[in-house]
């Protein structure tokens, strides 16, 4: 995604983080000078740091209450706009469907119950859902 934002907005300045150091270390060459090695809980940049701020399908592969701090730390670097997705259902299929194929997810739960999370701990952002099924 970081490519594809230096490519329709030349001169941009991002940052790009992953846990993983295979993942950066496989990263495309126009991007890998972004890129740091880092865990969402403890985001290693300045308050108001970045004008948009997106994770995608990551947090929710935190225990509770790290993706309650790593939904914060969006928050506290993000000067204007974030946005994530993370894994949820809204009915009793979606949910089933869910649990027959997670692998990696954490955290998970009806999409009414984000809301009322990302409310209790502050996260203002934009958000929109991973649904199995």
């Amino acid at each position: 995604m970081l490519h594809d934002f230096k490519e329709l907005m030349p001169g941009i300045d991002l940052s790009g983080l992953d846990i993983s150091e295979y993942a950066i270390g496989q990263a495309l060459q126009t991007v890998k000078p972004d890129l740091s090695v880092g865990n969402a809980v403890e985001l290693p940049y300045e308050d108001n740091s970045f004008d948009l701020v997106i994770s995608i399908n990551t947090v929710h592969n935190l225990p509770i209450d790290e993706c309650k701090t790593a939904l914060r730390e969006i928050e506290r670097v993000s000067r204007a706009h974030s946005f994530i997705t993370v894994d949820a259902w809204r009915n009793d299929a979606q949910e089933q469907a869910f649990l027959k194929w997670n692998l990696t997810a954490l955290t998970y739960m009806h999409v009414e119950d984000w809301e009322k999370m990302f409310a209790k701990i502050g996260y203002t952002g934009d958000y929109y859902w991973f649904i199995a099924g």
